[in-house]
């Protein structure tokens, strides 16, 4: 007597296909399971038998033997409780194959019989489309297939439903975005004029920002309502964030509501906690803020095996993970918001409050960043404490849906004019989009040789460049663009000693004004 379930496993953010086989035969009553399961599939053995005793059906006494095919494929999660029980059930002839016929089954048994929900649901119903097929599983599966939107979905809450049939639920549709308003307001903070802008042209062009400055300046303040100046997910975004949540085991209602996300994870964290990996592979911090924004505060506290494990992903939108198992992809393009204090006391080249650093504690602090890290920021913006009678009187700029109007508008520009952003541009395309004239390039180079920029630090200016054009809806890139996009490059780099505000008597060279 044997039967054939259909099921999947996850591998990264996607899942492939697996069929569950029971064959229930004569010999000494067993249950095994074979394919290259691990500890969890293993233990199914164990629920499935209590889910279904408790559910009225009969275990066989007989040897049961679980084949999870393809073999070589290792297989991971609680998710094969529910497609085991079912094979074993058609098997013995206790339910009728048509039940699971046309779908891929998946759900974790608790030992009453009811069935829970397991991660990775949405990327179970994308595989089921994939192959032409229903999902079936626990009631959480109708929103995972209204996400989708192509197939259909069968729900059983617990095993003995199934005496009355599987039951049919209408796919949850996808909900419209949610109020930004519930997000802080940029109209909440206090001065900082020249920091609200740097916000504004990293929300439009989506480059990466770095803040430095002393203890309580307002660095972690300004960094939380970057997403509340970004426009809504797009429909195909929602979709990319949501799969990245649902396989890491987290909530994705809010992704599918349009809403970007936010992570700022501790500076204690891992890289295989930022960048991703486990066993079996999970995604990390970065892949979590996908399509949104990474805030990394105490940038120089993070152990500098996970801050190098930062370059290749901001290049590439993607982290690529090898292990002996294959090669696994985890999708990671987000805005890289970072903050660090210029000293380990905090108060370097402070004005008002003296450091207590020696110069050899406070290079070794800043060389944790590292050059090729810094060399990859868009953006460096130096972040001053804000008088304590502007704080008094009340905030009084423009709120988050005004800057959030202009962002807007500045990137419908730039989709209408080059169909991209322009933190993505390189080449020959950047260099189109920007369309510099003669004064214009003898800014940028003059400035480029004189604070000996890197090829990578001068397509990056020209980037940022391209953004300032586009919120004025400019085609071409002038020289006032340019020199703006030059103050955030030209700043004091966080690993060398020495401070760039006037008359301080600090050690170390003095960067010019540019």
């Amino acid at each position: 007597m044997q039967a054939t379930v259909l099921s999947a496993t996850l591998r990264g953010v996607e899942a492939l296909s697996v069929e569950v086989q029971a064959d229930v035969g004569p010999g000494l009553p067993s249950f095994g399971i074979v394919g290259l399961g691990d500890a969890a599939v293993l233990e199914a053995r164990d629920r499935v038998r209590s889910a279904l005793r408790a559910a009225g059906y009969e275990f066989p006494n007989a040897r049961v033997l679980v084949n999870l095919a393809p073999a070589p494929l290792r297989k991971h999660g609680t998710g094969f409780d529910l497609p085991i029980a079912l094979a074993v059930l058609h098997a013995t002839h206790q339910l009728a194959q048509a039940a699971t016929q046309g779908c891929t089954v998946v759900g974790e048994l608790a030992l009453d019989g009811s069935v829970r929900a397991v991660p990775g649901l949405l990327a179970y119903a994308l595989a089921a489309s994939r192959n032409g097929l229903d999902l079936m599983g626990p009631a959480e599966v109708s929103s995972a297939v209204g996400a989708v939107g192509s197939i259909s979905c069968r729900v059983v809450e617990h095993l003995s439903d199934l005496r009355r049939g599987w039951r049919s639920v209408a796919p949850c549709s996808l909900q419209r975005p949610t109020q930004l308003s519930q997000q802080p307001d940029l109209s909440e903070v206090s001065g900082h004029a020249q920091a609200r802008r740097a916000l504004e042209i990293a929300a439009a062009g989506g480059h990466n920002l770095l803040m430095t400055g002393p203890p309580g300046s307002g660095k972690t303040m300004l960094a939380r309502r970057l997403p509340g100046i970004l426009p809504p997910l797009s429909e195909g975004e929602r979709l990319e964030t949501a799969l990245v949540h649902s396989v890491a085991g987290l909530d994705e209602s809010a992704a599918l509501a349009g809403v970007r996300p936010f992570r700022a994870p501790h500076h204690s964290c891992s890289t295989a906690g930022l960048v991703g990996g486990g066993t079996p592979p999970r995604p990390g911090e970065m892949s979590l803020a996908h399509n949104g924004v990474l805030f990394l505060d105490e940038l120089p506290e993070y152990a500098p095996s996970a801050l190098q494990a930062l370059r290749a992903p901001l290049e590439d939108g993607k982290v690529t993970l090898v292990r002996a198992e294959g090669r696994l992809e985890f999708p990671c393009r987000f805005t890289l918001v970072a903050a660090m204090n210029p000293c380990p006391c905090g108060y370097h080249g402070d004005p008002d409050r003296r450091c207590t650093c020696t110069p050899s504690t406070i290079a070794r602090y800043r060389a944790r960043v590292g050059g090729p890290l810094f060399d990859r920021m868009d953006m460096v913006l130096t972040v001053a404490r804000v008088d304590p009678r502007t704080i008094v009187a009340g905030a009084e700029g423009e709120d988050s849906q005004t800057v959030r109007d202009r962002v807007l508008s500045a990137r419908d520009f730039a989709f209408a004019t080059r169909d991209a952003l322009s933190s993505v541009l390189s080449g020959t395309k950047l260099r189109d989009a920007c369309s510099l004239r003669d004064d214009a390039i003898a800014t940028l180079t003059s400035a480029a040789r004189r604070h000996h920029l890197s090829g990578r630090g001068v397509t990056r200016v020209l980037r940022v460049a391209r953004t300032i054009a586009d919120l004025d809806h400019a085609r071409r890139v002038h020289r006032e663009h340019i020199a703006e996009a030059l103050q955030y490059r030209l700043t004091e780099e966080p690993w060398t000693t020495g401070c760039v505000r006037p008359n301080c008597t600090a050690a170390g060279p003095v960067t010019p004004s540019g």
